[in-house]
């Protein structure tokens, strides 16, 4: 087997480093195995990191170590039916994509279950006030003609996370090079020790649930919102809980679904409670987002199927009054709300098609809160993902915020390499950290002030929200801008 190179500092000469070993006396058998890179984290934004960085030529003789918690090796792959979708689904943007072609992952993508779309509906469930965002008409003036591709118009593509997950451990193996531990936990996280031999007392050593332990040059927490990566790097990180619960499901739309017609449109529309989402996937299913206070959460997911589909079905037609009052109530649902459509003018053509199903085991819920690290870099640590912010998810840029991390991260630590640099040292990791830190933070203050504006159902700021809303809609420079946002362009 041919031994991967463990790359020393600028001022040190490289180190060969093989498998781990069995050594023959105590002292020796302390050592922890060395590696450049260790990863926290096997989800999207962490298996992104590993896959950029072994598939630049720059990055390919790093020796990089995974670390989850969770059993890869059994991780569920897509349904191969187009009728059973999870309900973990994302919206990734054109710039995720991008990356996920550079890094090879997406010839392993499953794209019989990716929908594109190319237009949002968004609208205010008091007011009624409406934006519309039509990428594939803005796109001919946004993108220059050089840049443009066959799928120039999308402004997002809707899959489960699993098909991007299992696509990027699918590119990982082809790739090779990534010792992996999983199912194993960090049991905890030290600072290494100087010995005659090595100096590792400002790198992290890890030691592990199987009894091993690794050092890192660079430790990355790609490891959620409860991070234990960032907590032993003393990095703190503020926020609040939203007292909200993202309700999720995957819906069967009537009919060929999405109007059977290669135009997709995403809905969303704000209720006071939080806003309700229904995101196109393929042939006629639905993913369901929707945001509400904890004790509708929890009535929603105890209703029969038939109830909880006519209280979507109401999300999008009714009155906040009519809503408010379905909520009371522990069954009976879809005559109350057949009657009540009756004595309610909506139209059809500005709405998402009737939802005739949803899928056994599909509802879910889970809390909503917003989190933001103080910084996302350490001496030999970097932060990415929800270990680094936590967004709301009525933006849908969640999973593509981590993406973005991946991207940034890879190419800092490619020209750390390139410059000779110790790719954990904080001079190398701030270019990383310059790059993202202020991006995401404009974005979850956005996100953030945008819940709270349409939390309220009465007062002077409802009428001045509309008129907002209008005049967005009608500033065509203002709503090419949020779409270049929401598209990652």
């Amino acid at each position: 087997m041919q031994p991967r190179v463990l790359l020393g500092t600028w001022r040190s000469s490289l180190r060969v480093v093989g498998r781990r070993r069995t050594y023959a006396t105590a002292a020796k058998a302390a050592l922890p195995e060395l590696y450049d890179v260790v990863c926290v984290g096997g989800g999207p934004a962490g298996l992104s990191i590993l896959t950029g960085l072994r598939a630049s030529p720059i990055t390919s003789r790093l020796k990089v170590a995974l670390i989850e918690g969770q059993d890869l090796a059994r991780q569920p792959p897509p349904s191969s039916s187009l009728t059973d979708f999870s309900n973990r689904c994302s919206s990734l943007t054109p710039a995720s994509v991008k990356y996920l072609e550079e890094i090879g992952a997406w010839h392993h993508i499953k794209t019989e279950r990716v929908q594109p779309y190319q237009e949002m509906q968004v609208w205010d469930g008091v007011t009624d006030s409406r934006i519309e965002f039509d990428w594939a008409k803005a796109s001919s003036s946004i993108i220059p003609q050089q840049q443009r591709t066959h799928t120039s118009g999308d402004i997002a593509y809707m899959t489960e996370n699993t098909n991007i997950t299992t696509a990027l451990m699918a590119r990982l193996k082809e790739l090779g090079g990534v010792d992996t531990y999983s199912p194993v936990r960090v049991s905890s996280i030290e600072l290494g020790q100087d010995t005659p031999t090595l100096d590792l007392s400002s790198w992290p050593v890890l030691s592990l649930s199987d009894g091993r332990s690794l050092a890192a040059r660079l430790l990355i927490g790609a490891d959620g919102a409860n991070s234990p990566v960032r907590t032993f790097a003393n990095i703190a990180s503020h926020g609040w809980d939203y007292n909200r619960f993202g309700v999720v499901a995957t819906l069967q739309l009537e009919g060929p679904g999405w109007g059977g017609s290669e135009h997709k449109i995403a809905y969303q529309r704000f209720l006071p409670t939080g806003p309700i989402a229904l995101l196109p996937l393929p042939g006629n299913m639905a993913s369901l987002v929707w945001s509400t206070t904890p004790d509708r959460a929890a009535r929603l997911k105890s209703l029969a199927p038939n109830d909880f589909v006519a209280m979507v079905n109401a999300a999008f037609r009714l009155l906040t009054t009519d809503i408010t009052y379905l909520h009371s109530m522990p069954s009976g649902h879809v005559d109350e709300v057949s009657w009540r459509e009756q004595h309610t003018t909506v139209s059809e053509d500005k709405i998402p098609m009737r939802v005739a199903n949803v899928q056994e085991g599909s509802i879910a819920a889970f809390p909503l809160k917003m989190r933001h690290a103080d910084t996302y870099i350490g001496e030999r640590i970097a932060l990415v993902g929800d270990a680094a912010h936590t967004i709301h998810p009525l933006a849908g840029q969640g999973l593509n915020q981590g993406q973005a991390d991946a991207a940034a991260l890879v190419r800092t630590i490619e020209t750390a390499v390139e410059g000779g640099m110790d790719i954990g040292n904080t001079l190398a990791l701030e270019a990383y950290n310059s790059e993202q830190y202020a991006k995401n933070n404009a974005l979850l203050g956005v996100v953030d002030k945008l819940h709270k504006l349409y939390s309220f159902e009465t007062g002077p700021v409802v009428p001045l929200r509309s008129l907002g809303l209008k005049a967005v809609d009608g500033m065509g420079w203002v709503k090419d801008f949020l779409m270049r946002r929401a598209a990652g362009v």
